[in-house]
């Protein structure tokens, strides 16, 4: 947030309230379900985003192709194969430039300019190693690709069901409920209170607070196979 914009909401506001969580991934969770129910006009960061794409691994002639396509047609979380979270195709186009420049990879193989029987630009001003022309063996330039995307690989959900995250802060505890990466309810056992989410869809916020500590095994998870 912006020091102008800060102040701004500074002076506008009357009262502070605040909700105790019992850890820190129900802060983050609360945090962003209050502000997509809310819309609070100086904080657009976590508002929800309606659409998402990502990059799907595709067999195109003798290697591999990213493809640029609609998460929401993916069951996104769900599936394996799939990598970046990207709110559009022109910032998804954008990280794999990214990537051919770390990597020297070929943006004619990545389908980001066309090629010639000469290759594609990045051999003419040396960026590229030359798999579009067979002087990189495409199996070696598809290794490098893969190896490139693995940071950025969608986490299909890794159970058969729902789970409780537990936190707990001396005596008393927190069970978030979450399914296929959404989140669905926090129950508190101090205040005896239901906080019910209207989550029904993939949500990247949700995502990147969960993957984390879920798929790290840092997180204090039951398993609620038959929910």
């Amino acid at each position: 947030m912006r020091a102008e914009d800060e102040r701004e909401m500074m002076s506008q506001t009357l009262q502070v309230e605040y909700i105790q969580t019992a850890g820190e991934i129900g802060a983050l969770l609360l945090e962003s379900h209050l502000i997509k129910s809310l819309n609070p006009i100086f904080n657009v960061r976590l508002r929800r985003l309606r659409k998402l794409c990502t990059l799907q691994i595709e067999a195109k002639g003798n290697g591999l192709m990213p493809v640029i396509v609609s998460g929401k047609d993916l069951g996104l979380g769900q599936v394996d194969g799939l990598y970046g979270l990207f709110s559009s195709a022109h910032s998804a186009q954008s990280k794999l430039r990214e990537l051919s420049d770390q990597h020297r990879l070929c943006l004619g193989l990545l389908g980001l300019e066309k090629m010639s029987q000469r290759g594609c630009f990045g051999l003419q001003v040396k960026t590229c190693l030359g798999a579009c022309v067979g002087l990189e063996q495409r199996d070696i330039h598809d290794q490098r690709l893969m190896a490139a995307l693995a940071d950025l690989k969608v986490h299909a959900w890794p159970f058969s069901g729902a789970i409780d995250l537990i936190e707990q802060c001396d005596s008393w505890t927190q069970r978030h409920r979450i399914q296929d990466w959404r989140y669905l309810s926090t129950s508190c056992s101090k205040t005896g209170s239901l906080q019910v989410s209207v989550q029904q869809s993939f949500d990247l916020d949700t995502y990147k607070i969960l993957v984390k500590p879920i798929m790290l095994g840092t997180a204090r998870i039951e398993l609620l196979e038959n929910h």
